[in-house]
């Protein structure tokens, strides 16, 4: 029999290891739920580590509810998704302006995105904006339009905007039948005088009248800030100044869809030749029907998508530009009533 003494003394150290395997116990499992962020899928096998940090991504455009920048959300929206960021698209709904678009950026901004995806409305009033980005840590890329001063953008992403204007240009000469030694009158409807979509069209087109059509004059041009009311009041207005018009360059979306309204109402279908910018799908249906002699189409969803995947890929290098294109230019599609019926709808925008 052992000795009670000997028996007291024997419990008193057993005490003392249990409570000390049981702050160990303890301890051991504070450290194991500190010390990964994520563990690996029930039943996976895997070892656990870290996730990595969602990024989240700023994309501020011009009119957000312009079918062009709609399709443009869908592809960065998709691209944001399948690369796990989170995206924060926005845009004033109608207006086209720095007026309006400067205190959504700033509102973005101040969220502290990690990329920001940014159409500028102008190349100047956006310059301040982009600088003050990039000081804040925000990766930039232009897409669609530009600022002046591209040295601190990661990437600009556009489409071929002199090649479009060029080729409006060759598509209202065919119509009207050009013939040298003739003149004849055609107007122009932007949205701005400053943004670089704009103004690279503008300049395509006035390129090609003076190298193969000089007898083409552009005898007006008018600004309706992406807003087809504003723009259809311009065509009314050009239509009774010029009684003669020939032809109308529709330099954005909007401007054509107020350019076909006009004609359509004062029965001018096929009397005066229209090219429009944009394959919305309401003006690809009045191309079928005549309205519209050409429409220049652009890529907005593979531009958006660009964008997203530009600003993620430079992040999460480190921000290293390897591999990465300073410039990337897609191609403009040149639409006509003749186009297969498989391409039209292969370029029309998808609607939101």
């Amino acid at each position: 029999m052992m000795n009670p003494l000997t028996r007291g003394r024997w419990s008193t150290r057993a005490l003392l290891l249990a409570s000390i395997g049981a702050v160990s116990a303890i301890a051991l499992a504070g450290c194991s739920s500190s010390g990964t962020a994520s563990s690996s899928p029930s039943g996976s096998g895997g070892t656990s580590s870290p996730t990595a940090k969602q990024l989240t991504i700023g994309f501020v455009v011009g009119a957000s509810s312009d079918p062009f920048f709609v399709a443009m959300k869908q592809g960065a929206s998709a691209e944001a998704s399948a690369l796990g960021a989170k995206l924060i698209f926005q845009g004033d709904a109608t207006t086209y302006s720095p007026a309006t678009q400067i205190p959504i950026l700033n509102q973005v901004l101040a969220q502290k995105p990690d990329g920001l995806a940014l159409a500028p409305t102008d190349p100047s009033a956006l310059q301040s904006e982009v600088a003050k980005a990039v000081a804040q840590g925000t990766a930039v890329v232009n897409v669609d339009s530009r600022v002046n001063d591209l040295s601190q953008a990661v990437s600009f992403i556009t489409g071929d905007n002199t090649q479009g204007g060029a080729k409006a240009a060759d598509a209202i000469a065919a119509a009207i039948g050009y013939q040298s030694g003739k003149t004849y009158q055609v107007v122009a409807g932007l949205t701005s005088a400053t943004a670089s979509t704009n103004v690279a069209r503008l300049d395509g087109f006035k390129q090609q009248i003076a190298a193969k059509y000089p007898g083409i004059q552009l005898v007006a041009t008018g600004y309706s800030q992406s807003n087809p009311t504003t723009a259809n009041t311009n065509v009314n207005n050009w239509l009774t100044q010029y009684p003669n018009l020939a032809g109308i360059f529709a330099i954005d979306g909007t401007n054509a869809q107020g350019a076909a309204a006009a004609l359509q109402a004062k029965g001018l279908v096929g009397k005066v030749a229209l090219v429009g910018y944009d394959a919305y799908a309401t003006n690809v249906d009045l191309l079928k029907k005549g309205v519209f002699t050409a429409l220049i189409a652009q890529n907005p969803v593979e531009e958006g998508k660009e964008a997203v995947d530009t600003l993620v890929k430079y992040i999460q290098s480190g921000n290293s530009k390897a591999g990465i294109q300073a410039a990337v230019t897609l191609p403009n599609i040149v639409l006509t009533k003749s186009t297969s019926s498989g391409d039209l709808t292969k370029y029309t925008y998808p609607q939101g």
